[in-house]
C-alpha cells in the first residue's frame, strides 16, 4: 500500500513521508530486503515510548486536578502498558500496513502484542518529529480518553502484578517472583513463558511475545488462583 493511501487510513498527514514509513518498517523486514533504503521502527519506537509517557502524564495531571499521585500512576500504567497500546494498534489497524519479512508474516506478526504494541510507539514517535509536540499531544488525547472512560468505569487501573502483589503481601506476607521458565523461537519472534510464584509455589503460568506480556498473563492466573485458595481456607474453617 502506498504511503499516501496509509495516511489517509489513520487520518494522519506527513510532511516527511518517510518517518511514516519507518514507523511502520520491522526489523525483519530489513532481513530480506537489503537494499531497502529506511530504517527500522525501534529508534522511533524509543522516542514514541518516552513520548507517550510524558504526554499521558500530563494530561492526567490536569484532567484529575485532585486525584492522589499513586492513583495517578496507576492510571497513566493501565493506559501505556504493552496489551493497551496494541489495542491502539488494532483500533488504527496498523497490522495491516506493516513492512514485515515473510517469516513474520507468516508467524503472526501483524496481530502480535508486542509488535503492534511497539508499532503505536513509533508512530508516536514519528508524528513528533514531523510535526511537533502539540499535533502528537493531540493525536494521544485523541485515542487515550476512550480508553481512560473504560478504565474508570471498569474501576481497571491496576494491573494484574500490581494486585498479586497486594494480594500475596496482605495475605500470605510474601512477594511474587516471576521466572522465565522457556523461551522459543527466532530473535526476532522469541516466545516467552513465565511462571508466578508466591512463596514456593507456583500459582501461574503466562506466555507472550514479551516476557512483560508473559508475566502480566501469570499474574492474572495467579490471581485467580490465589482468591479460590483463600476462598476454600476460609470455607474449610467454618466448618471445623
Amino acid at each position: 500500500m502506498e504511503i499516501t493511501a496509509i495516511e489517509q487510513a489513520l487520518n494522519l498527514s506527513f510532511s516527511n513521508k518517510s518517518l511514516l514509513q519507518r514507523a511502520l518498517t520491522h526489523r525483519s523486514y530489513l532481513n530480506e530486503n537489503i537494499d531497502y533504503p529506511f530504517e527500522d521502527n525501534e529508534r522511533l519506537e524509543f522516542l514514541g515510548d518516552a513520548i507517550l509517557d510524558f504526554v499521558t502524564g500530563e494530561y492526567l495531571y490536569h484532567r484529575f486536578p485532585e486525584m492522589p499521585e499513586g492513583r495517578l500512576t496507576n492510571l497513566r500504567s493501565a493506559l501505556v502498558r504493552t496489551e493497551r497500546l496494541a489495542e491502539f494498534a488494532v483500533k488504527l489497524d496498523l497490522g495491516q500496513f506493516l513492512f514485515l519479512s515473510r517469516g513474520e508474516d507468516d508467524n503472526g506478526g501483524r496481530v502480535r502484542e508486542a509488535v503492534l504494541c511497539d508499532t503505536f510507539e513509533a508512530l508516536i514517535g514519528a508524528l513528533y518529529l514531523d510535526s511537533g509536540l502539540d499535533v502528537a499531544r493531540h493525536f494521544i488525547h485523541r485515542i487515550i480518553e476512550p480508553a481512560l472512560q473504560e478504565i474508570l468505569a471498569n474501576n481497571a487501573e491496576r494491573d494484574p502484578k500490581s494486585l498479586l502483589q497486594e494480594m500475596a503481601q496482605s495475605h500470605c506476607q510474601i512477594t511474587p517472583t516471576y521466572r522465565t521458565v522457556k523461551e522459543e523461537g527466532p530473535d526476532h519472534s522469541k516466545e516467552f513463558t513465565v511462571e508466578a510464584v508466591v512463596g514456593e509455589k507456583v500459582y501461574g503460568r503466562g506466555r507472550g511475545f514479551s516476557k512483560q506480556i508473559a508475566a502480566q498473563s501469570a499474574a492474572e492466573e495467579a490471581l485467580q488462583n490465589l482468591q479460590e485458595e483463600m476462598i476454600r481456607a476460609i470455607e474449610d474453617s467454618e466448618f471445623e
